[in-house]
């Protein structure tokens, strides 16, 4: 008992002599003239520390003596060691930090993007679930993005209409690499479907102007798709509905560092057909499969090796009235087949990042082109085009110090075959491409982008040269603003070239933003110029109206004199954080713009440009009825329309008008019965959408005579459009995300 009562006293002694040992380190910490609070002050190698107040201070007890080490840490600031005796004194040492630059925290440049999948500068915008809760979206990348600004708004025709440029002046990469042929086939006046399921994406990038030289042969925009890198866990999952049939199963290995998967669907319009007033008389309704697989392979050194391939088939058959007196209809027959296939792969060398990949795309287009009297076939034209595609990429990229240097090459090779009757034309063309840039961290507030791109036509002979420039500034916590600029290049349409005496065309873009980001709100301005030179302009090769159903392929270019411009400004604003359990957008778009190309007779307003256009996305989710609500609103000034015929190989503008102004309130509803269960490995998901709620009977275009006497509208094929479905998933709960996401 003695012996453990004398262990007692000594530890009690030698516990006091370090108590009374103690000294109290203090100090104050700022940021120019800025006490910081929650920075991190520790004795180096020890547990002695504390964190500064409101008011920059700090102050905490320590037994050590001797030479030490002060640390000083918090985010957003450089690291500080300071040295420091202790020798028994109460000691006071002040640290003034400084910001730490990276390329987290440096403000970024975002004139002509919306960035939806870098999380690193929390600018989500529309994931992949938002684009399914987007009503009128119809699940689809690029419906949903024809809510923000800049997009618009063209029925008739697949394709994003970007700020004046046509549909086929966007560029859609998927990891990198070039997708040849995203939209299905299509007949005229009735658009192709995106190929691609929304669920295979886990985010996206949208520059509507001024994008990266790693990209090119693009005059308008680039939409850039990033694909699931690997699945949480092995699902399956289904969606049935009157309108298609749809499976997919995705198996995750036990280490989770591959996957493989396969998916189907079926799609048929015909039931709707009979429950609804169709504006297109369908003789066969629109219908086709899609097969396509996937592997994923996360390597030891914690890269990427991605592939998708696909393989689809549609048909549809679309009649019409005759406006010719030699027959009384008219009839169009398409078979679309078509196949891709996308390989890529990303991996850290030492301090190299490495992205290489290489696409392939097949295409063929069958259109059958009836005039019927009586219902006797009096003249039969038929259109059929083959078209195989091979896309390479390499990208290399570098940190040095603080900034980022990249660089790399590209070849697209593309090998067209198209008939139109007797006649038979041969497209082929080998682009290559060689580009380089650097993003320049100056300071937190201040970075730029610097780079060019050259490229060489095997089929023009010709070469180009694009510098690119953009530089950002943070004119507060809140606030940011950009500029850009650049030269964009692009070969004219194959379909049109019947020889090679001919340039790139060319658009020069300029670009201000400035956009305020703050907790759960999001304001944007821009202001962008566009200048077109070398634009092709054609003739055709009969005389009629050009807005005949099939005159876009008799068309064929006379030189590269075409021109133009394009001008406007854009507002975006999007808020999460005013109304409780809402999230909404509101965006506005104006845009002047007048072209000299195709059979233009002269500089016209683009027939898929409109001045104004305005919309609005709601969305709602009431935990209570496990339900979510969404709505959408868009409003487009009525665009140009014209009949321009071609008279002895000149281009004469016959008729002229306004279209009617655009409008469409969509709604969709989406019950998760889910919702609320604990330990839930299933998503259910039954879905109600309404198009066009209202009925309002668009117009798109209209189709005239030979003799100009007499047209017909291109409408919608319906005015309005229910759709019902369930989706089932076994194995991912995506509950949370539905809520967190408005579904």
């Amino acid at each position: 008992m003695m012996t453990q009562l004398r262990i007692l006293l000594l530890l009690t002694f030698l516990i006091s002599i370090r108590v009374w040992s103690q000294i109290t380190v203090s100090g104050q910490v700022i940021f120019k003239n800025k006490a910081l609070k929650d920075i991190n002050v520790t004795l180096k190698d020890t547990y002695d520390g504390a964190t500064t107040d409101d008011k920059g201070n700090y102050s905490f007890s320590t037994a050590e003596s001797g030479d030490k080490i002060l640390v000083f840490s918090g985010t957003d600031y450089e690291e500080m060691e300071i040295p420091v005796k202790l020798e028994g004194k109460n000691i006071f040492v002040a640290a003034l930090l400084k910001a730490q630059i990276n390329e987290i925290n440096a403000v970024v440049i975002t004139a002509g993007s919306i960035e939806a999948s870098d999380k690193k500068r929390a600018a989500t915008l529309l994931t992949p679930l938002d684009i399914y809760t987007t009503a009128g979206a119809n699940g689809q990348i690029s419906t949903a993005l024809g809510y923000l600004p800049g997009v618009q708004k063209v029925g008739e025709s697949e394709g994003l209409f970007v700020r004046g440029g046509t549909g086929t002046e966007t560029k859609i990469f998927m990891d990198g690499n070039l997708i040849n042929n995203y939209f299905t086939n299509s007949v005229p006046g009735i658009a192709g479907r995106d190929r691609f399921n929304t669920s295979l994406f886990k985010g996206n990038i949208f520059s509507s102007g001024g994008y990266s030289a790693i990209y090119g042969q693009a005059l308008s925009s680039v939409l850039i798709l990033e694909s699931v890198d690997l699945p949480e866990r092995t699902s399956f999952d289904y969606g049935i509905s009157p309108i298609f049939l749809s499976a997919n199963y995705q198996k995750l290995n036990k280490e989770k560092t591959a996957s493989w998967g396969v998916a189907g669907s079926y799609s048929n319009l015909g039931l709707m057909g009979k429950l609804f007033n169709f504006n297109t008389d369908f003789g066969k309704y629109p219908q086709g499969y899609n097969f396509d697989g996937n592997f994923r392979i996360k390597t030891k050194g914690g890269g990427f090796i991605k592939y998708y391939g696909s393989v689809d088939e549609n048909q549809m058959s679309v009649g019409s009235k005759s406006l010719e007196p030699d027959y009384d209809r008219n009839q169009v027959n398409l078979t679309g087949n078509n196949m891709y296939h996308n390989l890529s792969y990303r991996e850290k060398f030492g301090k190299y990042l490495v992205n290489i990949g290489a696409s392939y795309s097949y295409n063929s287009s069958d259109l059958d082109f009836k005039n019927l009297l009586n219902d006797v076939e009096m003249n039969d034209t038929k259109i059929n085009s083959k078209s195989n595609y091979i896309n390479s990429k390499l990208v290399v990229e570098r940190k040095i110090g603080r900034n980022t240097v990249r660089g790399g090459f590209e070849l697209n090779n593309a090998d067209e075959n198209m008939n139109y009757g007797t006649f038979e034309k041969k497209y082929k063309d080998l682009i290559s491409s060689a580009f380089a840039e650097t993003d320049l961290i100056f300071t937190n507030d201040l970075s730029a982008k610097i780079g060019a791109r050259t490229e060489h036509s095997s089929y023009l002979d010709k070469w180009n040269f694009a510098p690119r420039a953009a530089l950002a500034y943070r004119i507060s916590k809140e606030w940011t603003t950009s500029l850009a600029y650049g030269m964009f290049y692009q070969n004219p349409e194959s379909k049109y070239l019947i020889s090679n005496n001919f340039d790139f065309q060319r658009a020069d873009h300029y670009i201000f933003q400035v956009q305020k980001n703050a907790d759960g709100r999001n304001l944007r301005f821009e202001a962008f110029y566009k200048n077109y030179d070398k634009l092709i302009k054609t003739s055709s090769i009969a005389s009629g109206s050009s807005t005949s159903p099939n005159n876009q392929y008799t068309q064929f270019a006379d030189n590269n004199g075409g021109g133009g411009y394009a001008k406007g400004i854009e507002l975006f604003w999007r808020d999460k954080k005013t109304f409780k359990n809402i999230d909404y957008w509101l965006t506005y778009s104006y845009l002047d713009s007048k072209r000299d190309f195709l059979n233009y007779p002269f500089s016209l307003a683009p027939n898929f440009a409109s001045k104004h256009t305005i919309n609005a996305v709601a969305k709602k989710f009431v935990m209570d009825w496990k339900t979510g609500f969404n709505l959408s609103y868009t409003y487009s000034k009525g665009r140009p329309y014209y009949d321009i015929i071609s008279d002895n190989g000149n281009n004469i503008l016959r008729n002229q008008g306004k279209l009617k102004d655009y409008s469409g309130l969509n709604f969709s509803v989406n019950y998760v019965p889910s919702v609320g269960k604990k330990d839930s490995k299933s998503f259910t998901v039954f879905v109600l959408s309404i198009n066009n709620i209202l009925g309002n009977k668009n117009v798109y275009g209209f189709n005239y005579s030979a003799d100009g006497a007499s047209r017909t509208a291109v409408r919608p094929p319906v005015n309005t459009f229910v759709f019902v479905g369930v989706f089932v998933s076994f194995g991912v709960d995506k509950t949370n995300d539905a809520i967190n996401n408005n579904l």
